[in-house]
């Protein structure tokens, strides 16, 4: 029978890194949820802006309603083999989706889309009823 000197830092050791490893796991870029979107309302449209990095347009699937855009796409992952080391890797590679609920109605049969470097731009005009939109506010007279 061979006598081991106990160690505790070996064990702290190995557990700081099991720690790590796990927080590793759950951290998790923000664009595996959704990516960010910026919404810019004129008088005849709704311009809708997204995030998509890394995402070919041919992998990007666009659906409109009268008063919701639903998108979504999929960034694929590329195959490395690294035979001298390992590799680590923060980027997210899978399907997302992100639905984006409109205030306005607008004509989902007129949006025009453009996708350049990332970036998708979506103008969504409004129906001709929300433009002409006028709403009549009574003042009520204080009774004396």
């Amino acid at each position: 029978m061979v006598l081991v000197r106990y160690n505790p830092r070996l064990k702290l050791n190995t557990l700081q890194r099991q720690i790590d490893t796990l927080f590793e796991d759950f951290q998790a870029p923000t664009f595996t949820k959704a990516p960010a979107a910026e919404l810019h309302e004129t008088e005849d449209a709704v311009h809708l802006k997204l995030e998509l990095p890394g995402v070919d347009a041919k992998d990007v699937d666009i659906s409109v309603t009268e008063n919701a855009v639903k998108v979504v796409a999929e960034r694929k992952s590329e195959t490395k083999t690294d035979e001298n080391g390992r590799t680590r890797s923060e980027f997210y590679y899978g399907k997302f989706q992100r639905v984006i609920p409109l205030r306005t109605r607008i004509q989902n049969t007129n949006v025009k889309a453009e996708y350049k470097d990332g970036i998708l731009n979506l103008t969504l005009p409004k129906t001709e009823q929300e433009k002409n939109k006028v709403v009549k506010v009574n003042l009520e007279q204080p009774t004396a």
